[in-house]
């Protein structure tokens, strides 16, 4: 049931040095992807992306829509073959293995369930055509219907069910041939808000329970960074950070990461030294900005600085400076421009002197907020040197 699923949306093909394997396991990895490529036609989907991801992991592929991200799980799955590079589980290269032949399982997007055939019937199609015996087809099923909470369900067809309970039957056979690795293709688009909240909880809970390892892909940063222990961002084929969730949040590589996982405010500018181990700043939109030294030495002379929202501050004084200690915060002033109360946090966009616009979002503590602020309210925002982020051009 090799469902074909979407082929990415083309990006030009771009020649570049051949990137070094990320490695986000001290132990050997269970899975390398090593140097692959896959092009259709002149378009090169994945280019030249090396990986490992170990054992036990739940590991998350996410970028944009045409970014590469599915292409890269059929060729782990087995539904399409690198042009160039090798694909090695336990040491074993499985490129060129057919889908039934390697220990990897995938859970489809739209479930790909049979319509015709009931739960039971569902989750035992892939044991029987591995020829296991009926008994432990059985007992396999049984095993499957609990770890997924579906007792009492297993005579329905698929029409009978919700989506959530579709959802369970799909992962269900996805696991009941103990792959060791299992690839889940956008596994909680189909479902709403508070079903995809109580899902993500389930899926980390199984997989966990399971020790397996897990790969997703996802253009959902809330649900790559609740769900996995590590994230790939993926751009035009390639990998542009392979981090932690607090990693790749706190401490993006590029502006292009920056602006692509959650809110972030930008300041471009010139760098220049300064004393106490901070870098200055110089920005046309917010004067000068000091921040913390970045980690590597800046080798251009334009630069951008990353404050995410909930760094930036609000008062109506700003905060009290003491002598000598300038440097200790960065001010800037402007008019709140817009309000957007969104239950446990409120932003703020305002409106500095200089024309920009600066986002805040600020924590509502208080069930009655009465340091809230309203449009067209003179403010000071604020935020520190360790608040930012210095990223070359």
């Amino acid at each position: 049931m090799a469902e074909q699923l979407s082929q990415p949306d083309p990006q030009p093909v771009a020649e570049s040095a051949t990137p070094e394997p990320v490695t986000v396991a001290a132990d050997p990895p269970l899975l390398r992807i090593d140097g692959v490529v896959k092009t259709f036609g002149a378009v090169r989907a994945v280019d030249r992306l090396s990986l490992d991801i170990g054992a036990g992991e739940f590991f998350a592929l996410l970028g944009p829509s045409g970014c590469g991200k599915t292409t890269l799980l059929r060729m782990l799955a087995g539904f399409e073959t690198p042009d160039q590079g090798r694909i090695l589980l336990d040491g074993k290269d499985i490129a060129q293995m057919l889908p039934h032949q390697r220990p990897v399982n995938m859970m489809f997007q739209n479930y790909a369930l049979f319509p015709h055939l009931s739960v039971r019937d569902n989750i035992a199609f892939g044991l029987k055509r591995a020829r296991m015996p009926g008994s432990e087809i059985a007992a396999r099923v049984a095993e499957m219907v609990a770890l997924v909470r579906l007792e009492g369900l297993e005579k329905r067809k698929p029409d009978q069910l919700s989506g959530g309970q579709r959802q369970r039957v799909a992962l269900a056979r996805s696991l009941a041939r103990r792959p060791r690795v299992l690839l889940l293709d956008e596994p909680l688009a189909a479902l709403d808000k508070k079903l995809r909240e109580s899902t993500q909880a389930e899926l980390m809970e199984l997989q966990r329970r399971l020790g397996m390892t897990f790969i997703v892909v996802t253009h959902d940063q809330d649900e790559a960074m609740t769900m996995a222990d590590h994230i790939g961002v993926m751009d035009q084929g390639r990998l542009e950070q392979v981090a932690t969730p607090r990693q790749l949040y706190e401490a993006p590589r590029s502006r292009w990461v920056a602006e692509f996982v959650g809110d972030v405010n930008l300041f471009e500018g010139e760098p220049r030294p300064d004393e106490a181990g901070r870098i200055a700043v110089a920005t046309r939109d917010a004067g000068t900005i000091f921040a913390a030294e970045p980690p590597d030495t800046l080798t251009k002379t334009k630069v951008c600085v990353a404050v995410r929202p909930e760094k930036v501050k609000l008062s109506r004084r700003g905060p009290a400076l003491d002598a000598g200690h300038a440097h200790a915060v960065n001010r800037l002033e402007g008019v709140v421009t817009e309000v957007s109360y969104l239950g446990g946090l409120t932003v703020y966009k305002v409106k500095l002197d200089s024309g920009a616009v600066l986002r805040s979002s600020m924590a509502n503590t208080a069930r009655l907020e009465t340091e809230a602020y309203s449009v067209a309210q003179r403010v000071v925002a604020w935020f520190a040197p360790d608040d930012c982020v210095v990223l070359e051009q």
